[in-house]
C-alpha cells in the first residue's frame, strides 16, 4: 500500500483537519477490527496510516491519534450551507464507527456543550478587555459577566442532562466506547507502535476524551481551579484527592488542536486573574462564588451521568454475540476481566478523577467575611 504525500495539504487548514480526522478514524478502525482471538504483546500501525498521519499531526500541532477535535468539533456538516451555523443547521457524526443513534446523538450533545460555550469565551475575551478592573464602573461590568458565566454554566448542565434521554447507556458502551480506546488503554491492552517512528511510546495516543474539551479548560483557568493541588485552600483535600491524577487534565490539552491550546496558555498568563480581583474586591465575591458554585453543580450531574454509562455497564453483562460489534466485545470483555476500576478513555480511574475535580471546584470558593 503507497504512501500518500500531505505536502498540498500544508496551506490548508480545513484540508489539515480533514486528513488527521479521516487518517485518526483508520487507525482505530485497524486496530480494533483485529479478531478477537488474536493477541499481541503490542500493536504496529502500518507505515501508510502513520507516515501521513504524523505529518498533518504535526502541522495542526494536535496528537497522531483520535481526538475529541476529530469524533466532536470537525464532525458535522450543514443541512444546510446557505442558513447560518445553529444546532438545528448542523448534521452530526459524519464519521461514525458503531452507526448507532447512541453514537451520533453522542456527539451530538457533546457539540451541543461546545456551542453553548461559546458564550463563556466571549464573557472570558470581555473580561479581559476591560481597561481597569478597580474602576467602579468595570466592577459592575463584572458582575454582570459573572452573571452571565452562571448562566452559560448552567446551559452545559442541562444540555449534559438531556443525553441521558438521548443516548443508550448500553449501546454507548459496548457499542461505541471500545472503537475510542487509544494504546495501552488497559492493562492487558497492547501498546501501539506506529511504524516508522523511533519511540512511539513518547507520542500522546490515548484517544478521544471530553477532558480534550478547550470549553472546560478555559473555564477552569478563568475561574483558577486548582486541580494539581499545588494552592492552599480550604477544605483540605482528602486521601482520594490526593491520589487522583493531578496531571490528566494538563495532559489532555496535548490532545487538543495547537491554537485551542496556545489560547488556553493566553488565559493562564492573564496580568489580573479573576480569582485575585475577586478576592481584593468584595463586591465581585458574591457573583464570583455563584459561578463557582454553578460549576461544582455541573460536575456534580457530571459525576453521576459517568457512573451511570461507564462504572454501571462496565459491571453489566455484554450483549449476545452476532451484532456487528459481537467480535470487539468479547475482547473488551477478555481485557476487561484483568483491569482494575472502570477508567475514562484516557485511562484513568474515572471515580477518582472525577470527584477530585469536583473537590478541586469546591476549593475556589471565596471566604465571604
Amino acid at each position: 500500500m503507497p504512501v500518500i504525500e500531505t505536502d498540498s495539504l500544508l496551506a490548508d487548514p480545513q484540508l489539515l483537519r480533514k486528513a488527521h480526522q479521516v487518517l485518526a478514524f483508520l487507525v482505530h478502525f485497524y486496530v480494533h477490527s483485529i479478531p478477537p482471538d488474536v493477541i499481541f504483546e503490542s500493536m504496529v500501525i502500518p507505515r501508510p496510516l502513520v507516515t501521513p498521519l504524523m505529518a498533518v499531526s504535526q502541522a495542526l500541532r494536535i496528537a497522531p491519534v483520535l481526538t475529541f477535535a476529530d469524533t466532536v468539533l470537525w464532525n458535522w456538516e450543514l443541512v444546510d450551507p446557505k442558513l447560518p451555523v445553529t444546532l438545528e443547521n448542523m448534521h452530526f457524526g459524519r464519521y461514525m464507527f458503531s452507526g448507532t443513534e447512541a453514537e451520533r446523538n453522542f456527539y451530538h450533545g457533546s457539540a451541543r456543550t461546545e456551542l453553548v460555550g461559546a458564550e463563556i469565551l466571549n464573557i472570558i475575551n470581555e473580561y479581559h478587555n476591560l481597561p481597569n478592573v478597580t474602576e467602579i464602573s468595570s466592577v459592575c461590568q463584572i458582575n454582570k459577566l459573572l452573571e452571565r458565566l452562571s448562566l452559560a454554566i448552567e446551559d452545559i448542565n442541562t444540555s449534559i442532562q438531556a443525553m441521558r434521554e438521548e443516548v443508550d447507556p448500553r449501546v454507548f458502551f459496548w457499542e461505541t466506547r471500545p472503537w475510542w480506546n487509544g494504546s495501552a488503554s488497559g492493562d492487558s491492552a497492547p501498546a501501539w507502535i506506529y511504524e516508522g517512528v523511533a519511540d512511539t511510546s513518547k507520542l500522546d495516543l490515548s484517544g478521544p476524551s471530553a477532558g480534550q474539551s478547550s470549553i472546560m479548560h478555559a473555564l477552569d483557568l478563568f475561574l483558577d481551579i486548582d486541580h494539581k493541588l499545588q494552592q492552599r485552600r480550604y477544605p483540605a483535600p482528602s486521601e482520594s484527592n490526593k491520589k487522583a491524577d493531578h496531571g490528566f487534565m494538563e495532559r489532555m490539552r496535548r490532545y487538543m488542536p495547537g491554537k485551542h491550546r496556545a489560547y488556553l496558555e493566553w488565559i493562564a498568563r492573564s496580568p489580573r486573574p479573576l480569582r485575585n480581583v475577586a478576592q481584593e474586591t468584595p463586591a465581585i465575591r458574591e457573583q464570583y462564588n455563584a459561578a463557582v458554585t454553578t460549576l461544582r453543580k455541573l460536575r456534580d450531574r457530571h459525576m453521576r451521568v459517568a457512573c451511570l454509562y461507564i462504572v454501571t455497564m462496565s459491571r453489566s453483562t455484554r450483549p449476545p454475540p452476532g451484532c456487528p460489534m459481537a467480535a470487539v466485545m468479547r475482547r473488551m470483555e477478555r481485557e476487561a476481566a484483568r483491569q482494575g476500576p472502570a477508567t475514562g478513555t484516557g485511562g484513568n480511574e474515572l471515580a477518582l478523577l472525577l470527584k477530585a475535580g469536583r473537590d478541586a471546584t469546591t476549593r475556589a470558593v471565596l471566604p465571604t467575611n
